[in-house]
């Protein structure tokens, strides 16, 4: 599968590198130096050249480069547009992908909810995070940006006598046009991986 996985990247790069847009720097947004792309990604600096992807100078053949490298293959010059913030499954053709989203973005950090609370400064210094927009309900809540055009919007709900932890995660209002929905989906799952990264250290 890892060698599967590698293939997809390659080829992914292939095709950017084909026909490489002139203003691609400006719509990742990124620092470019001849072929290569620098910016940040799931918490990360991340280098993009023709030959691999790079996080923390880490070569990603897994699926962080497959996501990477579709970013770049799927991102236009259009702005991010954060609100209104949109739930996985209003998303395009999300149906088969509701339930993994559900387990594997936010039901994966509900252990955590205490801990994130008490490391929120962290998580959102180390994830580009941002203050959340005005009106959303919640115990806690952050905004962090996964990639420069991506912003997941996590929303945490306190145990309490009658009810267990809960997480809802949402999207930045155009997220689908930088990413495909299952792409999406992996990109909630392993930002949460990261999350939980940090406060387990």
């Amino acid at each position: 599968m890892a060698g599967n996985y590698a293939d997809i990247v390659r080829k992914n790069l292939d095709q950017i590198y084909q026909c490489l847009p002139e203003r691609l720097h400006e719509w990742l947004p990124a620092a470019r130096s001849r072929d290569q792309f620098d910016f940040e990604a799931f918490g990360r600096p991340c280098r993009v050249a023709p030959d691999g992807i790079w996080l923390n100078g880490e070569k990603q053949d897994g699926v962080l480069g497959i996501l990477i490298s579709l970013y770049l293959r799927h991102v236009t010059a259009d702005a991010i547009r954060l609100e209104p913030l949109a739930a996985f499954k209003d998303l395009p053709n999300s149906m088969p992908y509701v339930g993994a989203f559900a387990t594997h973005t936010q039901g994966v950090v509900e252990p955590y909810v205490d801990t994130i609370a008490r490391e929120k400064a962290r998580i959102i210094d180390r994830l580009g995070g941002a203050p959340v927009p005005d009106g959303l309900i919640g115990d806690l809540s952050f905004l962090v940006y996964p990639l420069p055009k991506i912003a997941l919007c996590y929303i945490f709900y306190f145990a309490d006598d009658d009810f267990p932890a809960s997480v809802t995660c949402l999207f930045s209002s155009n997220a689908s046009q930088f990413l495909p929905t299952d792409a999406l989906a992996d990109v909630g799952e392993y930002t949460s991986r990261t999350i939980i990264e940090l406060v387990r250290r």
